[in-house]
């Protein structure tokens, strides 16, 4: 019986296996990415654990699972935005959430998943420019002048933020200073824009320092500052919710060149945001401004021209694409059910995992070594199969790696590097396997040729059932683990399937090429196919010859 088509073509399988493979690294080239992405364990990151407490007192300390698992939810959300792979969100104990990201800095992380009060909108009252508290290494510097600036269309605003002829930063008379007065009851909800603000607010906003903690309750004036703390404020009560925010996206829109947000309410804070910005636009500066405020400070303060209706608003200004997108972010991200506090901040140095690296490639050197000298030793010639198998092999798993990174963000971390060590190990039972198949087809009477074809549909079977339970025990390790277990089981799972495509389209395309040679097809002493090795006194082939020359 005729062989199959694919095993009678094995130069055609062997060229189209090996331009797929090139393919992978033109495009590796196109995208100029030639290293994987490193893992938190291997590069360096920092990690974050947060404790959890119930933003309403009322409610006692228990923490509801249910919250956390929806806080944990939202942090992932805002860790993903940072575009980095292998980004890790987990729930601790009974309310901590430990957050793990690679590749980014402790202040950036920090500045990410540390804002962790309610979002909330406000109208602003009262702005002053205030001079920053200067470090030690830090040159005396102005107060910035620009200020965002909601509206339909793409706008800027350069104007300074108000102060008045007085110099006391509001349109207010002067008033003695007072101290910071406690905070009084709730403002009823109806009458949250309409508030105006007592002489013993504006007296606590003069008093007020930037370097002062922020108490903030929802529906209560705050005296408060901007991040920079180059501007204060004195706010009114909360007269939007961040959850009737429904989406924020950064962009620069058609026909400009300046990045703006674009703000999306639902239809109760559509409504809300049309009737502030209706009474906003009527105001001077800088009542004409409300501030988005997030873990008591004001994240911005945009003014307002004119009406908003539609709850699509766009705030513009002199955002570069970073800040931007991290304003986005913030908002888009920034209500959460529970109120958190930064128990530990811990960094992984790079130097760390370089150690760490360089040890994980050692260990694969030395197993990779072993198989070879096995080979070599056991199977002599034959090892040339081995080392090309396993050298294709390598390349693929990296350029597969390095594609994933770029793609997906995968992360390889140290477990992974296990994982694919490990597969050093599949790969060679599926050699040693196909390789013992074939002696037991010569020692049947088979001729070589024949045995390399006959041994292969017998190994085959074994081979995938093998490397089925690997992937198997791969995806149910990937979901059931936690943290960089998943890395081990990714890169496993990975690792074997590329095992069944080497050997598949590769190590048995090779076998029958090299059957067909002189040195290998002959049983040459040294091919690891001679008779004494396949454990027979000479080659059926050989045997049949001498016999028909008897005859003759």
């Amino acid at each position: 019986m005729a062989a199959p088509t694919t095993q009678s073509r094995p130069l055609r399988v062997l060229i189209s296996f090996l331009v797929l493979t090139a393919a992978l690294f033109v495009i590796m080239g196109i995208t100029g990415q030639w290293t994987p992405k490193l893992g938190l364990d291997l590069r360096g990151g920092t990690t974050v654990t947060l404790t959890a407490a119930n933003l309403d007192p009322a409610k006692g300390t228990a923490i509801d699972r249910n919250s956390l698992e929806q806080a944990r939810t939202i942090i992932q959300s805002r860790v993903d935005s940072l575009g980095v792979g292998e980004t890790e969100v987990s729930v601790s104990g009974d309310n901590q959430i430990v957050v793990s990201v690679p590749n980014v800095n402790e202040d950036e992380l920090i500045s990410m998943v540390g804002r962790t009060a309610i979002l909330s909108f406000r109208l602003v009252y009262v702005a002053q420019p205030v001079q920053p508290a200067m470090q030690p290494s830090e040159e005396p510097s102005s107060a910035p002048s620009g200020s965002e600036q909601p509206s339909g269309e793409p706008s800027a605003s350069d104007q300074p933020s108000g102060s008045n002829s007085e110099g006391n930063g509001g349109p207010f008379p002067e008033l003695p200073t007072l101290p910071p007065t406690a905070q009084g009851e709730d403002i009823p909800a109806d009458q949250a824009m309409t508030w105006q603000p007592t002489e013993a607010d504006y007296g606590t906003f003069q008093a007020y320092d930037c370097s002062m903690p922020v108490e903030e309750k929802a529906m209560q004036p705050l005296v408060t500052c901007n991040e920079e703390g180059t501007e204060k404020y004195l706010l009114g009560p909360t007269i939007i919710e961040g959850k009737q925010l429904d989406s924020a996206s950064a962009g620069v829109p058609q026909n400009d060149v300046k990045w703006v947000v674009d703000l999306q309410f639902n239809p109760e804070g559509s409504a809300k945001f049309e009737e502030a910005t209706t009474h906003l636009s009527t105001q001077q500066d800088p009542m004409n401004r409300f501030a988005i405020v997030l873990d008591g400070k004001s994240i911005s303060a945009p003014s307002v021209q004119n009406p908003i209706p539609g709850g699509q608003a766009q705030i513009s200004g002199s955002f570069t694409q970073e800040s931007a997108q991290n304003l986005a972010n913030i908002l888009k991200y920034g209500s959460l059910p529970l109120a958190f506090d930064m128990s530990s901040v811990e960094n992984v140095s790079p130097t760390l995992g370089g150690e760490q690296l360089r040890a994980g490639m050692i260990a694969g050197i030395i197993g990779l070594a072993l198989v070879l000298v096995y080979a070599l030793l056991y199977y002599r010639g034959l090892a040339l199969v081995v080392v090309t198998s396993l050298a294709m092999a390598a390349a693929l798993t990296y350029a597969i790696m390095v594609l994933l990174g770029t793609s997906m963000g995968f992360a390889l971390n140290l477990p992974g590097i296990a994982g694919a060590i490990v597969a050093i190990g599949t790969t060679a039972d599926s050699f040693i396997i196909y390789f013992e198949r074939i002696r037991d087809e010569v020692r049947d009477g088979r001729t070589l040729r024949t045995a390399i074809e006959t041994g292969w549909a017998r190994a085959r079977s074994t081979i995938l059932i093998a490397d089925a339970v690997n992937v198997l025990s791969a995806i149910i390790l990937f979901i059931l683990a936690i943290g960089a277990v998943k890395g081990f089981a990714f890169t496993l799972g990975l690792t074997t399937v590329i095992d069944v495509a080497i050997v598949f389209w590769f190590t048995k395309p090779l076998m029958t090429l090299l059957g067909r040679t002189k040195f290998f097809g002959q049983g040459h002493r040294l091919s690891g196919l001679d008779p004494r090795h396949l454990g027979v006194d000479q080659l059926p082939a050989a045997r049949r010859t001498a016999t028909a020359g008897g005859k003759a």
